[in-house]
Order: C-alpha cells, then sequence, then structure tokens
C-alpha cells in the first residue's frame, strides 16, 4: 500500500519537520529503513526510503551519458542527503532544500506532508494549495476518465 494521506504540519526554526507516526511505521514495516534520502522535486522536497533510493540509483547507473542523465543528476542526485529521526520523529531538512521550497529558516513556516505510495512529499502549505488548485482544475476538465475509472 505505501505512504497515503496528507498531514498538515509546521517546520520549526532549526528546520525540523515532523513525519507522521504512520509513515514511519510503514517505513520499517514495508521497508525496512530507519532513515529517509530527501532532494528536491518539483518546488518541493521529496523523501524516499533508503531502499527506494538505492533501486533508483541501479536504475540512474544504467541510463545513458546524456543530457537527461546530467540534468537529473544535477537536480535529483546531488542534492539528495539523508536523514534519520530524532527522537520526537522528526527529520533535520538541510537549508539547501529549505530554500529550494521556500522552507525559510525565519521562524516557524507551514508545510504539507503527503504520502505517495513509495516516497513522501513535503510541500510549502501555500505551494501544495497552488498545485492543488490546478489539479483539481485539470480533473473537472476531465470528467469522462474520472468517470471511467469509477470515480
Amino acid at each position: 500500500m505505501g505512504f497515503q494521506g496528507v498531514y498538515y504540519n509546521s517546520i520549526d526554526a532549526k528546520g525540523r519537520v515532523s513525519i507522521p507516526a504512520r509513515f514511519r511505521e510503514l517505513l520499517k514495516e514495508c521497508f525496512g529503513d530507519e532513515a529517509l534520502i530527501v532532494t528536491q522535486d518539483r518546488s518541493g522536497i521529496v523523501a524516499y526510503p533508503v531502499t527506494e533510493w538505492e533501486a533508483f540509483l541501479e536504475k540512474f547507473a544504467l541510463l545513458p551519458n546524456d543530457q537527461f542523465r546530467e540534468d537529473l543528476y544535477f537536480t535529483t542526485v546531488t542534492p539528495a542527503t539523508q536523514c534519520t529521526f530524532d527522537k520526537q520523529g522528526r527529520i533535520q531538512l538541510p537549508v539547501s532544500l529549505r530554500e529550494y521550497c521556500q522552507l525559510d529558516t525565519d521562524g516557524v513556516r507551514d508545510v504539507v506532508v503527503v504520502g505517495g505510495a513509495k516516497k513522501i512529499q513535503v510541500w510549502n502549505k501555500t505551494k501544495y494549495l497552488e498545485m492543488l488548485a490546478e489539479s483539481e482544475q485539470r480533473l473537472a476538465d476531465n470528467r469522462q476518465k474520472r468517470f471511467d475509472l469509477g470515480l
């Protein structure tokens, strides 16, 4: 099943964000991991179980040396860092990733933690709500596809 759900949270002044307890439980149960690899993705942060990240790196290593690989390396592989949990279930997000997704270090900021099957996303709340509205509009414009899925 994987990670599923949307949780409103905050990032503290030290750049720590709490990962929902259910996600931490799934991380251990389903992936056998106790840490996450975090990197940037589409104006947000995405966190992968270590085992999933290692599987990605194996596929990445097989890519041809072309512009796509270079772009993926530059935007996804190089900013990646391993984060472990503290006793309160928080991970420390690097300054570079906080700045990338506009989670400034100036006080507490609202974030949204979203489950995405085999990954966890962390979004600036304003950006998340904008993307959600855009997605809802695209779905409204494509009602038939939703209907075909039984939704």
